[in-house]
């Protein structure tokens, strides 16, 4: 099935993984040739690194205190980097999707950890850790598996590590009601995926340091003091991705230009209004979060009726040059997964329900 080329959006990337790059940024990335292929150790990466690290700090007015840290290895190592580094005997983990899973699972499987608790809600619900006698407490933001987004505020006396990697960049968030919020730059960042940053706060830092102390055994990659030893000299460990350093440097740069985290968050909630507005206008559609305060602003999920068979819709929508529309793929749901990142333009989301009924119509 064709669809009609005025219908279509003049982007078809609509991933909840990698996101769409602005060409902009692509731009900016072929004019720097001058720093690729150059050691990371010398001052002109060094910079490039300290620009992110200060965009970043504006971009969230970090606190006091608080420093931007970063390591390769995407967030997925943050994981395990807070059981070796961060924890000190027990965590708590919500649990309500794929990735929120992973740490507790993380947690769970250390041999020099406490078990932990762990509170775990049906997928398109939230959970929160349970506050009792842990000293970290660990929950996602946003969980990209489900499209549900989540209260960032203290719950307890201990460490708050909250994984943004969906959710920053595109929504707000007071920095300081956490001690470790981290991410990888793949989603509203528009860079590639291999490298975590992080906001740490000096109850983070004090931490780390104290379990160092201990005597513990953590291996270098998962060093929480290595990655902010080197951070504070703008470098990494082993060598990053400078194509991805150069990729955020135009996209925080665009964020700010736009008017900051405010202006982006008010993008994406736009657009992912959108789409919740066009589930609830349809008899086929439903919104899979029901409670519309735990709908995400950057990742919707949209249900489809038993008689339109998604897989099916979204093979067309592929063809056609709309990409990456598919659900989480262990959730096992006739769905669709739209991410509403910062670079994606609203009017591409619009075009996208114009295709979507299209193709509906005539199936």
């Amino acid at each position: 099935m064709l669809i009609p080329p005025h219908l279509l959006p003049s982007n078809g990337r609509f991933g909840s993984g990698p996101a769409k790059v602005r060409p902009a940024a692509l731009s900016y990335l072929a004019s720097r040739s001058d720093i690729l292929g150059t050691s990371h150790r010398k001052p002109p990466v060094r910079e490039l690194i300290g620009r992110v690290q200060s965009m970043l700090a504006e971009l969230y007015d970090l606190p006091d205190g608080y420093e931007v840290v970063l390591g390769n290895g995407g967030a997925s190592l943050v994981w395990d980097m807070a059981t070796f580094s961060l924890v000190e005997e027990k965590s708590s983990h919500g649990v309500f999707g794929e990735f929120s899973r992973k740490f507790a699972a993380a947690a769970k499987g250390s041999p020099f950890l406490a078990d932990p608790d762990i509170v775990e809600a049906p997928a398109g619900t939230v959970a929160l850790p349970k506050v009792g006698d842990a000293d970290t407490y660990a929950w996602a933001h946003n969980e990209t598996s489900t499209g549900v987004i989540a209260k960032v505020e203290r719950l307890g006396e201990g460490l708050m590590l909250v994984d943004g990697t969906s959710a920053a960049g595109g929504t707000t968030l007071d920095v300081g009601e956490t001690d470790l919020y981290y991410f990888s730059p793949q989603k509203n960042f528009s860079s590639d995926g291999g490298v975590w940053l992080a906001f740490a706060s000096p109850a983070a830092i004090e931490r780390a340091a104290k379990v160092e102390e201990s005597g513990r055994y953590v291996p270098q990659i998962l060093n929480f003091n290595a990655a902010l030893s080197n951070s504070r000299k703008q470098q990494t460990l082993n060598t990053p991705s400078i194509a991805t350093m150069l990729l955020m440097e135009s996209q925080l740069r665009w964020m700010l230009d736009l008017g900051g985290l405010e202006a982006v968050a008010k993008r994406c909630r736009r657009s992912s209004n959108i789409l919740y507005r066009w589930a609830e206008a349809h008899t086929f559609a439903a919104p899979f979060v029901q409670k519309a305060e735990d709908r995400s602003p950057v990742i919707a999920t949209i249900d489809l009726d038993a008689s339109i068979d998604a897989t099916y819709l979204i093979s067309v929508l592929r063809d056609n040059g709309i990409l990456d529309v598919d659900p989480y793929r262990s959730l096992g749901r006739n769905q669709l997964r739209i991410g509403c990142y910062a670079s994606v333009d609203p009017e591409d989301i619009e075009a996208l329900t114009d295709c979507l009924n299209y193709v509906v119509e005539r199936l």
